[in-house]
């Protein structure tokens, strides 16, 4: 037998000893989510639906999440309304009558004769409801074997609107996280921002307002009101190496139960934050932090932007784009080793090499600023293009201008925006990657919250991380107020921020937001940009706004 066979049928006893060691099949459940989410049944093969024009869908093009959303609670677009499909309201029982169990309102919810199992089954096989009507030609007709029919079904009815850690009928209980290498200029310009956006949001007493007991010719009237609840702000502060910090979050939640992580800040690492997050379902909002984490399937974390990362597609963009009328075969970088610039230097790197760019990067030693730059400096030139991934202290510091020829470019995030401290020798040459629009053009959207700061006497310490904590804090409310009613549901409240991020006109630094379904990432592009003078801080774009 050949050695590769040899290894092939050890692989293969492997995985059938550890598949009997956890019980040889999957469980219902997982079943089921497997189906709901990916679109993937029991045997691994894909789900298949047809719709009434003769179309068909797989696998996850076929999964329910598509239309009916990770939380199960549908969704409103123009005159298309997907329903909810929760058990609490596929199964309901109208009385009629005060003991009529009360289900949280739903912009799609509509009345309906409850189903069962079965009328249920033959609804996604078929595509009739529990009368006999034909459901929405949007509705795909599945099939399904009764053994995952019966995985979705109770899939679905373990969706059911349940109590959510952090809420009480009087109050919402949210978590803030500073990592112990977060700036501590932002941490307290952050923390000020917080604090008083609570407070104000607070200022009122509060209590639940009464339902609307009503003749019932609304459908589900009696669910549609708001319960006012006051905002408590718990403040997670981490210690300690990262490796510690798993264990800090699983303690801190459980004596805290929060529904919803906002803001925070972050240094280099946020990963086992991210992770945490995702793994307990817990959304964490708009943290501040250079470096997010960028995994396509998970759905709990939101960002902004991609911070550094984005600025290496920027600057990548640039480098291989029009700007050099001779393509460069040679790039340097400079980075601090543990700092945001050596995963946005990786990710330059990469983008460069599958274009058959020569990159060559310098990892600076981590200690005091300076340290070790100087010959960094020296060996960077006979490059091509220099990009520094540095703080402003050691911008500030960079000596001699390069030779005439050379491109440079400088994290803007990292360096300070329009204001890092750059040499005037090194401006003629210098980019600055600028993930935000620029200064002269951001108007109304950035003065609003600098009135708001400076009406309540909230000193600017990092105008940019505060801005985006004031921003991150509205969208909340406005989502809470005006989009969720009493559907308090992790979950829906990121569907519902998807739903409503484009039409905000107010959004600070950036341009405009927008997360459509399966994105994390709110603000997607930005500049190159340059000095336009050697004193001073005016930027000018180099191009139109760029969207790698």
């Amino acid at each position: 037998m050949n050695a590769w066979r040899v290894a092939a049928t050890k692989l293969l006893l492997l995985a059938m000893l550890a598949t009997a060691a956890h019980g040889g099949t999957p469980s219902a459940a997982s079943v089921g989510e497997s189906i709901y989410l990916r679109g993937i049944l029991s045997s691994g093969a894909p789900l298949e639906g047809t719709r009434e024009a003769g179309t068909t869908a797989h696998a996850a093009d076929a999964a329910c999440v598509n239309c009916h959303q990770r939380s199960g609670l549908g969704s409103r677009e123009g005159n298309l309304s997907t329903p909810p499909i929760t058990g609490d309201y596929l199964f309901h029982e109208h009385t009629h009558g005060p003991a009529e169990p009360v289900l949280p309102y739903v912009e799609s919810m509509r009345h309906r004769e409850p189903y069962t199992d079965a009328t249920l089954a033959r609804a996604i096989r078929e595509g009739v409801d529990p009368t006999g009507r034909q459901l929405s030609y949007l509705m795909p007709r599945f099939t399904i074997g009764d053994s995952d029919m019966a995985a979705l079904i109770e899939y679905l009815k373990k969706l059911a609107v349940h109590r959510v850690p952090g809420v009480t009928d009087s109050v919402l209980h949210f978590a803030t996280v500073f990592t112990p290498d977060a700036d501590p200029a932002k941490r307290e310009g952050v923390r000020t921002v917080l604090e008083q956006f609570f407070a104000e949001k607070n200022k009122f007493p509060f209590g639940p307002s009464p339902r609307m007991w009503t003749s019932d010719k609304t459908a589900y009237s009696k669910s549609m009101y708001m319960a006012k609840r006051r905002w408590q702000l718990h403040e997670w502060q981490l210690t300690g190496p990262a490796s510690s910090w798993r264990a800090q979050l699983d303690k801190l939640l459980t004596e805290e139960p929060v529904f919803a992580v906002l803001s925070g800040v972050g240094g280099s690492n946020w990963a086992p934050v991210h992770e945490f997050c995702e793994e307990q379902a817990l959304p964490c909002l708009f943290p501040n932090v250079e470096v997010p984490v960028v995994a396509d399937r998970d759905f709990y974390s939101v960002y902004f932007s991609k911070g550094v990362l984005l600025e290496a597609q920027l600057i990548g963009q640039s480098i291989v784009g029009s700007d050099h009328q001779v393509a460069p075969r040679l790039v340097q970088q400079i980075y601090r080793a543990g700092d945001s610039g050596e995963p946005a230097a990786a990710a330059l790197a990469k983008q460069l090499e599958q274009h058959g760019i020569s990159v060559r990067s310098e990892s600076l030693p981590p200690g005091p600023a300076g340290r070790g730059l100087a010959a960094a400096l020296r060996a960077a030139a006979r490059s091509d293009v220099i990009v520094l991934w540095l703080r402003p202290g050691e911008i500030a510091a960079l000596g001699p201008a390069p030779r005439g020829s050379q491109i440079v470019y400088v994290s803007g995030l990292m360096g300070g925006l329009e204001s890092t401290p750059l040499p005037a020798a090194w401006r003629p040459q210098t980019h600055l990657a600028y993930p935000f629009d620029l200064p002269d053009r951001r108007g109304v959207r950035l003065d609003y919250p600098l009135g708001w700061f400076k009406f309540r006497h909230i000193p600017v310490l990092a105008q940019q991380a505060q801005a985006d904590t004031y921003l991150a804090c509205s969208l909340i409310a406005d989502v809470l107020n005006n989009h969720m009613a009493d559907s308090a549901s992790r979950a829906y409240l990121i569907e519902q921020l998807q739903g409503m991020l484009e039409r905000r006109i107010m959004t600070g630094y950036y341009p405009h937001l927008a997360l459509a379904i399966n994105q994390r990432f709110a603000s997607k592009g930005g500049y190159i940009a340059h000095f336009s003078d050697v004193p001073g801080d005016r930027l000018v774009a180099d191009s139109a706004w760029l969207t790698p």
